[in-house]
């Protein structure tokens, strides 16, 4: 990584390999899923979403990784889940399957240029491990943030998942790490991926993925492969900055959106697709690995409209969306509002939905954001449901404001 500013060198260091660490955990751990069709390695959480031990897994281990470099227990961890369904009496099975594969990983840190623990973890330590991350963020001091298998759908489908690390300073993310395990690193490789179902053979033999990170005010992002068999990670040698795409004609850009329909409003989107100009056909795809698409130059645009009621949370896009930044595109809400970090778990104040631009003009990223919100307009996301258009489009004075 070439850049100037020490600034949070330190910090991005560990969390790469770290992000590592996890998507090595999570490769084990979704082959084992898919091969011996084992129920015990998924539960229903009690608002009905899936966990695995996949989920539990990574996030004992960040913590304890995390823990060991940045402070003890006096590191502030957001983080998805917590150890209620863990800790149930008909959750031993799960448990135990946690406990083993935190182990296994903590046992290789050394391949990933980190220190594990002395001894292995007893069970009590994995808990407590999970349980530490339950901090809430806020406007104050340094939180990390932590999705320790968004996708989840994804991941048990042997589709594709994210694990994403966070760290905000003061209300701001400094740092976005995004680790894609099913996410090749050759151009073109997502779009191909998404044509053809994955069949488990597939996920069997291929040694793919990839490890994307950024840190704030770099102008570039990253890009490492996973490091597979008995290799040992030599990060700085084998990454590659990558950046958004220079596409600047509406019609051949592709869009992202998510796959499921249940916090998506996928009509409103192909309403707002047409109207825009995208003629593709929209990359549906599981978790952050749409923001990775559009910081590698495969997806110009990704859509988001939540349905009425759901309240998005920073751990499904802090990461992303500084990975995006970086990489030279946009990310707002629909109102052209910067996205707030600052406020809790939750994207308080969200203005209707999120946008994430490539930039249509590639010497002013910003341009392609604001010329899609032209197109857009307030009147048009104001009419969720039935699609206002405006027949004519006024001329932008003012770009949308920063962060502050």
């Amino acid at each position: 990584m070439e850049n100037d500013n020490e600034e949070y060198t330190e910090e991005l260091n560990v969390a790469v390999r770290v992000v590592h660490m996890a998507c090595s955990l999570c490769q084990k751990v979704q082959k084992q899923l898919l091969f011996s069709n084992n129920s015990n390695q998924i539960k229903s959480k009690d608002d009905d979403s899936l966990v695995t031990v996949a989920d539990w897994s990574v996030q004992a281990t960040v913590s304890w990784m995390l823990s060991e470099a940045f402070g003890g227990q006096n590191i502030s961890i957001v983080a998805e889940e917590d150890v209620q369904t863990l800790s149930k009496p008909d959750s031993s099975a799960q448990l135990g399957m946690v406990v083993s594969a935190v182990n296994e990983c903590l046992a290789e840190a050394c391949k990933f240029g980190l220190k594990g623990p002395n001894e292995a973890l007893g069970a009590s330590q994995v808990l407590e491990s999970i349980n530490r991350c339950n901090s809430t963020g806020g406007p104050v001091g340094r939180h990390w943030v932590l999705d320790p298998v968004d996708g989840t759908l994804g991941f048990v489908r042997g589709d594709q998942y994210a694990i994403a690390l966070a760290m905000i300073d003061d209300g701001e993310v400094a740092i976005g790490v995004l680790g894609c395990p099913n996410y090749p690193v050759k151009d073109d490789s997502l779009i191909k991926y998404s044509q053809q179902c994955p069949v488990m053979s597939e996920i069997s033999s291929r040694e793919e993925g990839c490890v994307m990170y950024t840190k704030k005010g770099s102008g570039k992002a990253w890009m490492q492969p996973l490091i597979h068999g008995d290799k040992r990670l030599e990060w700085q040698n084998s990454a590659r900055t990558v950046h958004v795409s220079s596409i600047d004609d509406p019609a051949l850009a592709t869009f992202c959106e998510p796959v499921e329909k249940t916090n998506s409003n996928h009509s409103f989107s192909a309403g707002i697709a047409h109207t825009v100009g995208l003629r593709n056909q929209p990359l549906r795809v599981y978790s952050m690995v749409k923001y990775a698409a559009i910081a590698r130059g495969e997806a110009e645009i990704y859509m988001k409209f939540a349905r009425s009621g759901y309240k998005e949370k920073i751990w499904d896009h802090a990461a992303g969306v500084l990975l995006v930044q970086e990489a030279g595109g946009v990310v707002t809400d629909a109102g052209g509002t910067p996205l707030d970090f600052s406020r809790g778990i939750y994207l308080e104040g969200l203005d209707r939905g999120i946008v994430a631009c490539s930039g249509f003009k590639r010497t002013n990223a910003v341009n392609g954001t604001l010329f899609l919100y032209l197109l857009l307009g307030k009147e048009v996301l104001d009419g969720v449901g039935s699609l206002i258009l405006r027949p004519k489009i006024s001329v932008i004075t003012k770009a949308p404001s920063a962060n502050k």
